[in-house]
């Protein structure tokens, strides 16, 4: 599919959208995002705006459209977003989150839509995702809708070991301490430079948290910038890589699931 395609379907009119889908076998792509703060270097809806780049950088290798983004999510968690104590954070209930995933699945399917994925940009959002899909097809089967098929993807598993070893050369803390660190400042610089500060970035250890979760939570055993780890070596270059292996492991998965899956 040429790069120069419009992949986003709300910008493009009804029935050029329709056509697409029809054309397209019926492939959507649903980012998931929230409104979290990210420390004071980055804006509050870094993953809205990520998971919207990154399902399109998905979409134009396989000829998908991309939904709308789910712009709030389920609540920050202190041992891997900091905490929904923070400023800014806007979150939703589970449940809430769950019915969003739920009724886009069905409208998307009440579209023709017959291929879906959720692109993942919030770890807290991942299981009420997982609810909402799996309570919608079994609405919709008992509906007589049998061919509809959903997958489920977070893109910071798509960056595999050799990225992670070329990125991260002084060690990798893990995707849970990665909040507001080098992977979503990295591909800030590269998506969206004017909405970095990098002179605000504090370059501190990673976070010290227990493994386990205390309600209510302790708003001291966060750091004070929000963020668990540091994003000091945030480059746009990093951010590029990010993106394409992202990306490129993302539409692997997905036409091999996708395309390829006759049922």
């Amino acid at each position: 599919m040429p790069a120069t395609t419009n992949v986003y379907l709300d910008e493009l009119d009804a029935f050029t959208y329709q056509q697409r889908l029809s054309a397209n076998g019926g492939v959507v792509l649903i980012p998931a995002g929230a409104i979290e703060q990210h420390g004071p270097h980055l804006p509050l809806n870094v993953d809205a705006l990520l998971s919207r780049r990154m399902a399109g950088a998905t979409a134009e290798q396989m000829d998908g459209l991309v939904a709308s983004p789910i712009t709030y999510g389920y609540k920050s968690q202190q041992r891997s977003g900091g905490g929904n104590h923070l400023p800014g954070t806007t979150s939703l209930d589970g449940a809430i989150v769950t019915a969003i995933a739920r009724s886009l699945t069905a409208e998307f399917a009440r579209h023709g839509a017959r291929k879906l994925a959720f692109i993942n940009g919030h770890f807290e959002n991942y299981q009420f995702l997982y609810e909402g899909v799996d309570l919608a097809l079994r609405q919709l089967r008992a509906e007589g809708v049998e061919n509809l098929k959903v997958v489920l993807l977070s893109y910071w598993d798509f960056v595999d070991d050799i990225t992670i070893n070329e990125l991260y050369p002084n060690g990798f803390t893990g995707w849970d301490l990665e909040h507001g660190g080098v992977l979503e400042t990295s591909l800030m610089l590269h998506l969206y430079p004017q909405m970095v500060n990098m002179d605000r970035v504090e370059d501190i250890a990673p976070a010290q948290l227990p493994n386990y979760d205390v309600l209510p939570v302790r708003p001291e055993l966060t750091p004070a910038s929000g963020c668990l780890s540091s994003a000091a070596d945030a480059t746009a270059d990093k951010g590029e890589i990010l993106l394409k292996r992202a990306s490129t492991g993302m539409a692997s998965a997905l036409q091999k699931e996708l395309r390829n899956d006759q049922r």
